[in-house]
């Protein structure tokens, strides 16, 4: 079990933290870890992404009521399941020494027992450019960084909700700087990247590479993890602003995982079928350049 505040971090289990430009296979992935029958990883948290919980706020109880505020635009506290008066109070029990890393663990331990598990992840696709804040706060970290084809990635990116913008080839620059920026960044850290073209055509072969990569036995069960879905994704609640006007619905976000309700259908070069052919000639050459990498690099792209 992942405890409140170790004396040696470094005997904790590994964490596994999946990131990831979103519409990149980051909630596939979550969902086939999620199916192993010693993880629990629940939807997306970012609490590491506000300041206040990572650095600021003074007193465990302080941290844990930032947490289930966060965030503070559109509070997503509901979608863990966890009592948040039964939180704030374990947070104010833990030692006097504790700090946020601490309050996490507890977050998660609490996660994990609510699902009958021993052990947390996490799934924050933002935590891709996090990712040193989260390792120093929880040396344990282990960072699963799934990258998508870029040109794939802003064709789904620009149907949601939460797309950034609705210019093919901004969304694949800002894909390009996010991954290189991610390795840059992953220095030093307990680091791996899996390419979606091999988890959706070889999904075994990953996962026996992520399960040794996080201490876990591999489970041929994973691979069933769409038999799971629908009942896990029914913590993706409607979310509201703090001013009461619904932002996104719970069907609208269960809409936007569908696939991973099913099993797993390949959907590589999409961009070949869907991409306008001025989108495409608008690439800039970075981006050309990384994605030519990626496929290179892939073992079945």
């Amino acid at each position: 079990m992942q405890g409140g505040a170790p004396s040696d971090p470094s005997q904790l289990p590994p964490f596994p933290v999946i990131v990831g430009v979103p519409r990149s296979g980051t909630t596939l992935l979550r969902m086939m870890l999620d199916s192993h029958s010693e993880l629990a990883i629940p939807p997306e948290t970012g609490f590491l992404l506000d300041d206040r919980i990572a650095d600021s706020l003074p007193g465990c109880r302080e941290i844990a009521r930032e947490m289930t505020q966060f965030p503070r635009q559109a509070p997503a506290w509901a979608d863990f399941g966890i009592d948040a008066d039964e939180f704030l109070d374990k947070a104010e029990a833990l030692n006097s020494e504790s700090g946020p890393g601490d309050v996490l663990r507890l977050f998660y331990r609490m996660y994990a027992t609510k699902h009958g598990k021993p052990r947390a992840g996490d799934k924050t696709p933002g935590y891709v450019n996090a990712m040193n804040t989260v390792a120093r706060l929880m040396p344990e970290a282990r960072f699963i960084h799934i990258i998508r084809d870029g040109r794939d990635v802003a064709l789904s990116w620009r149907e949601t909700w939460f797309a950034p913008s609705d210019d093919i080839s901004t969304l694949v620059r800002t894909w390009t700087d996010t991954i290189l920026g991610a390795r840059k960044s992953a220095v030093g850290l307990q680091y791996r990247e899996v390419f979606y073209a091999d988890l959706v055509c070889d999904p075994a072969a990953v996962l026996q590479d992520l399960c040794e990569f996080v201490g876990l036995r591999y489970e041929p069960s994973m691979l069933s993890y769409y038999t799971r879905s629908p009942q896990r994704l029914t913590e993706h609640r409607a979310r509201y602003g703090t001013d009461g006007t619904l932002i996104v619905s719970h069907d609208t976000r269960i809409v936007q995982q569908q696939n991973t309700m099913k099993p797993i259908l390949p959907r590589n070069g999409v961009w070949r079928r869907e991409m306008e052919p001025h989108d495409l000639s608008r690439i800039d050459p970075t981006s050309m350049s990384l994605l030519d990498e990626i496929a290179r690099t892939s073992k079945l792209l």
